[in-house]
C-alpha cells in the first residue's frame, strides 16, 4: 500500500471519488474527525520539513497528526489526485488586541468547482464542511455560523459568537502560493519562544456534529452529545489524554516531552 493510500483509507471514505462537492464534503469532514491538528513534532524535536511527500507519509504510513502546513499540504495532494483543482492561500489569524498574525501563518486550500470553496483540515478547532468563498452570506456548519467580509488586503472569515456577535476568525489571501511561500513561517512557529506550538501542547480533533476535544498545555475540552468535560489534567493524565484522543504515545523525560513505544515508521 502506498503512504497515499494508507492515507485515503484513514481518513475512511469509500470510493470510487470524483471531484465534485459531494466528495469534497465528505472528505472533509471524514478528515478533521479522524486527523488530529496536533504539535508533537515540535515537542519531540522532530523539524518539520515543507515537503508534499513526507505530509503524505507522516499522516498516512505513520498516522500522525500535524500543524496547518501539513495537514492541508497532504489533503491537497489527496484533492488532487482525485481530479480537484486546488490553490493554496495564505491566511492570517487574528489575536488578541486587534493584531494579526505574521504572513504565512496558516496555510488554507481553495477549491474550484463550479464556484470557489475554502477548505481547511488544519486550522484546530473551526468549521466542519468547507465553505462558499462568497461575500454578504451567512454559512451554516455543524459548530455554527460562518461568513466572508471583503476588507482592503482580502477576506476576512467570521464565526458568529453564541451571543450573537461575528468575531474574526481569519484573514484570507486570496492570491494562490506556492508551498515554500510558508517555510520561513514554519520555522518560526517550531523555533521561536513566543509559538504557541513551542513548550506546551496544542492539539484537537473534531467530533460528530459540533462536538470535539481540544488541549492547550495542560486545559483539556471535551463536548459530546451528553455535555461538557473541562479541566486540568496532571501530566499522568495528559498522558493518557494525548494517546486515547490523539494517538499521540508521548512521555516526560527530565522535564521534555519524548515519544513512547516503538519509533514511528
Amino acid at each position: 500500500m502506498t503512504d497515499l493510500e494508507a492515507y485515503r483509507e484513514r481518513i475512511g471514505v469509500p470510493g470510487p471519488l470524483h471531484p465534485d462537492l459531494p466528495t469534497l464534503r465528505a472528505l472533509h469532514g471524514a478528515h478533521v474527525r479522524t486527523v488530529p491538528f496536533e504539535n508533537a513534532s515540535v515537542l519531540f524535536g522532530e523539524p518539520i520539513e515543507l515537503d508534499s511527500e513526507r505530509f503524505i507519509h507522516k499522516l498516512g504510513a505513520q498516522r500522525r497528526g500535524g500543524l496547518c502546513y501539513e495537514l492541508n499540504g497532504a489533503f491537497a495532494v489527496l484533492l488532487r489526485s482525485i481530479g480537484f483543482e486546488v490553490d493554496l492561500l495564505e491566511a492570517r489569524s487574528h489575536e488578541a488586541g486587534g493584531r494579526l498574525g505574521p504572513r504565512f501563518d496558516h496555510l488554507a486550500l481553495r477549491v474550484t468547482l463550479d464556484e470557489p470553496w475554502l477548505a481547511d483540515v488544519g486550522f484546530g478547532y473551526s468549521f466542519v464542511e468547507p465553505l462558499r468563498l462568497a461575500t454578504a452570506v451567512e454559512q451554516l456548519d455543524p459548530v455554527g455560523a460562518f461568513r466572508f467580509v471583503t476588507v482592503s488586503d482580502g477576506l476576512d472569515l467570521e464565526w458568529r459568537h453564541r451571543d450573537g456577535r461575528w468575531l474574526p476568525h481569519y484573514r484570507l489571501d486570496p492570491t494562490a502560493r506556492d508551498l515554500d511561500e510558508f517555510a520561513e513561517t514554519c520555522r518560526y512557529y517550531q523555533t521561536a519562544p513566543g509559538s504557541p506550538f513551542v513548550g506546551r501542547w496544542n492539539c484537537t480533533i473534531a467530533g460528530r456534529g459540533g462536538d470535539g476535544t481540544t488541549l492547550s498545555g495542560h486545559h483539556f475540552i471535551a463536548t459530546d452529545g451528553t455535555g461538557r468535560d473541562e479541566r486540568d489534567l496532571t501530566d499522568g493524565e495528559l498522558i493518557g489524554v494525548l494517546e486515547s484522543a490523539f494517538g499521540i504515545r508521548a512521555g516526560l523525560v527530565d522535564g521534555r516531552w519524548q515519544r513512547a513505544g516503538e519509533p514511528w515508521l
